[in-house]
């Protein structure tokens, strides 16, 4: 059944929440209306299994019999942070040093939404890069997936490598290529 694209909608707005074991989550527009279903399967198309709640997100919409839904995700960026998400890691780091550490790609080995973080490895090195949770979500992500591609920025920290930043593998490429 072809989609009828007079009922196609570009919208921007932010995730009012998303939960990745459920698959689905509710986008509210910018311009008021009634909450915007988002499956996974939409988020997956771009590119991440999750989103951070309140990151800002543009999206095509469709309306439905059951209500409006998200087809394609067009941006997604970060929640708004204020100084009282940074981390203590990152206290005494100096800000620039940080944000021009190279992406470097890696896959995540296992990461534990509930503890509040995980590890992943840079592909051709063996040492795990610990993954805080808030990182994530400055990072416009909420959970990860076993075997997950990334892009990370990482640094050196007191504990040892940490990433810094966390990106979706798609739109780190993307970015490359700007």
């Amino acid at each position: 059944m072809a989609e009828d694209l007079s009922s196609m909608y570009h919208v921007q707005g932010h995730v009012k929440w998303f939960d990745p074991a459920k698959g689905y989550g509710f986008v509210v527009s910018n311009d008021g209306g009634p909450d915007i279903l988002l499956h996974v399967n939409v988020l997956r198309n771009f590119g991440q299994s999750s989103v951070a709640d309140g990151a800002q997100i543009e999206i095509v919409t469709h309306r439905t019999e059951r209500g409006v839904q998200a087809v394609e995700v067009i941006s997604i960026a970060p929640p708004e942070r204020g100084e009282a998400s940074v981390l203590a890691d990152f206290a005494e780091l100096d800000a620039e040093v940080m944000e021009s550490a190279e992406l470097e790609p890696a896959r995540v080995k296992w990461f534990d939404k509930g503890k509040g973080f995980g590890f992943a490895n840079v592909f051709g090195r063996s040492e795990d890069v610990f993954l805080h949770i808030e990182v994530l979500r400055q990072s416009g992500l909420a959970d990860l997936q076993p075997g997950e591609a990334l892009a990370m920025r990482v640094i050196d920290g007191k504990r040892g490598r940490m990433a810094a930043e966390v990106l979706a593998w798609e739109v780190a490429v993307t970015q490359d290529e700007d």
